[in-house]
């Protein structure tokens, strides 16, 4: 068994193993809740295995993407390390990933827990880009992204977005593009949207994080996927039912019918559409053309890699 534990130390969720294994072991939230039937704060696994997550209040050591609260964070490891991974410290490795800009403040304190407080042989610290862009590069050895050893790398988080682009596995930074947009803007939209139209689902974040991983998804086509939408009964191929918790016969949501939360992947293509949506993208397409004809392009969107953390 290897020595070293790789810990991805993400604001929404902890992701967790032993070095060489293909799948995280762990994967947690990285916050303690305390759920409105209970007077205790729950870590983790224990606030996913608990009956009742309506109303649920949240303490999270991150905000922001950035590390504000140590004391809670030591506490959530200490639970992490000792209970749910049954290692020790003193005797393995941390590969830990931190996010990108990571100020030195954080990384001086977050030293001082890794090896004060918990005693680890050494540490490595990386970033998600780089390992990204190694992992598919060694798993697939002749793919472009191995060959010309670059690739940009989209990086969607809990609190914000990068666009990084790595050569030769090295992150560069100077060209890093950071939006402050991510996972938690867009569940708060989604409770603002639910609760504007139906009920008042503001304090519910777990219900509807939950929502959001079972049924949204990133469009491929937003024309075609907005005209779908607006289709009414039976014609609109994404309406999907989510079933809330009632507190009595059953305590958690869930997806009524999984078949239909599935139907985005066999969406109909553009020449299915309305004709007047199939005409104006065909004058689209040609107008791109022209314009394209006498110059030289290359299509850089091969080397795009996307990873998603917790924004879906």
């Amino acid at each position: 068994m290897s020595n070293v534990v790789v810990l991805d130390n993400g604001a929404a969720f902890l992701k967790a193993g032993i070095g060489g294994d293909r799948d995280p072991t762990v994967v947690i939230p990285n916050c303690q809740g305390r759920p409105s039937s209970s007077k205790k704060w729950l870590i983790g696994d224990q606030l996913l295995s608990h009956q009742d997550l309506t109303s649920v209040s949240l303490r999270r050591p991150f905000d922001r993407g950035y590390l504000i609260n140590a004391d809670l964070q030591r506490e959530i490891w200490s639970h992490l390390f000792l209970s749910l991974l049954n290692i020790n410290p003193s005797q393995s490795s941390l590969l830990l990933v931190e996010p990108l800009f990571n100020l030195p403040s954080i990384q001086r304190y977050t030293d001082e827990l890794i090896f004060e407080d918990f005693g680890f042989k050494s540490l490595f610290v990386a970033d998600s880009p780089s390992l990204v862009h190694l992992y598919e590069a060694s798993h697939r050895p002749d793919g472009i992204v191995s060959k010309t050893q670059c690739s940009l790398v989209v990086d969607c988080g809990f609190s914000f977005t990068h666009a990084a682009p790595v050569f030769q596995n090295f992150t560069i930074n100077y060209a890093v593009k950071r939006l402050d947009l991510g996972g938690k803007a867009l569940t708060n939209y989604l409770k603002e949207l639910v609760s504007y139209r139906a009920i008042n689902v503001m304090d519910e974040t777990f219900i509807m994080d939950d929502v959001k991983e079972k049924l949204c998804f990133v469009s491929l086509d937003v024309r075609r996927d907005l005209e779908i939408a607006r289709r009414p009964g039976k014609d609109n191929l994404l309406r999907c039912t989510y079933v809330l918790p009632d507190g009595v016969t059953h305590m958690k949501g869930y997806v009524k019918d999984q078949s239909e939360a599935q139907k985005y992947l066999n969406l109909p293509d553009v020449g299915q559409l309305s004709p007047d949506e199939s005409k104006e993208e065909i004058n689209q397409l040609e107008t791109t053309s022209d314009k394209l004809e006498d110059k030289r392009t290359i299509d850089l969107t091969k080397n795009v890699e996307i990873l998603f953390q917790s924004s879906l």
